[in-house]
């Protein structure tokens, strides 16, 4: 299997520690990412001390496909759930009313950071954990993001359970955020 197709054994092996409260890094569009699950509040708390990133900023959270945010997408009006469903997958991430993730990834508001990557890789990933998991770049907060496998080992050694074998792709840095309720680009 090429570097952006990680093997089976692979894949099994990040699963598997996501599914333990693991945190694993991986590839997206512009940068590599650190994954966790997002239900699992001991694990959330390792990607926020890892990143030295406030528990208030919230957390993006990412999926393989539209259906993972069903519930979430039905709460918005068809026009905007249409116009979400059509930026993905992509490097788009759309802020939404949240319905039913917990406080530490929405940082106690009452929002969600949603996306459907645009990245082969981390769908594969997300799909094969079986639902949405958090999406966050891999880097300490305030410095820049990880571009390269040996940039994550460099930056945060084996605070990182797993580095899933991979490239980025062509996407220049982190994903776009919109805020779906009123259109407003916010990064």
């Amino acid at each position: 299997m090429s570097a952006d197709d990680p093997s089976r054994d692979h894949l099994r092996r990040a699963v598997d520690l996501l599914h333990g409260g693991g945190v694993v890094a991986h590839a997206t569009e512009g940068v590599w990412g650190l994954a966790c699950d997002p239900f699992d509040a001991d694990a959330v708390g390792r990607v926020l001390q890892i990143k030295g990133r406030d528990a208030d900023k919230g957390l993006i959270v990412a999926a393989g496909q539209a259906e993972a945010f069903a519930t979430e997408l039905e709460s918005l009006d068809n026009d905007v759930a249409s116009r979400i469903r059509e930026s993905w997958p992509g490097a788009v991430t759309w802020v939404v009313p949240n319905v039913r993730f917990p406080q530490w990834i929405t940082g106690g508001g009452d929002t969600v950071a949603i996306r459907v990557p645009g990245h082969a890789q981390a769908r594969a990933l997300a799909d094969a954990f079986g639902g949405a998991i958090v999406s966050t770049s891999a880097n300490r907060s305030g410095n820049e993001p990880a571009a390269t496998p040996q940039a994550v080992a460099d930056a945060l050694g084996e605070a990182v359970d797993f580095i899933l074998p991979g490239k980025i792709g062509s996407s220049a840095g982190p994903s776009r955020i919109i805020d779906a309720l009123n259109g407003r680009t916010l990064r």
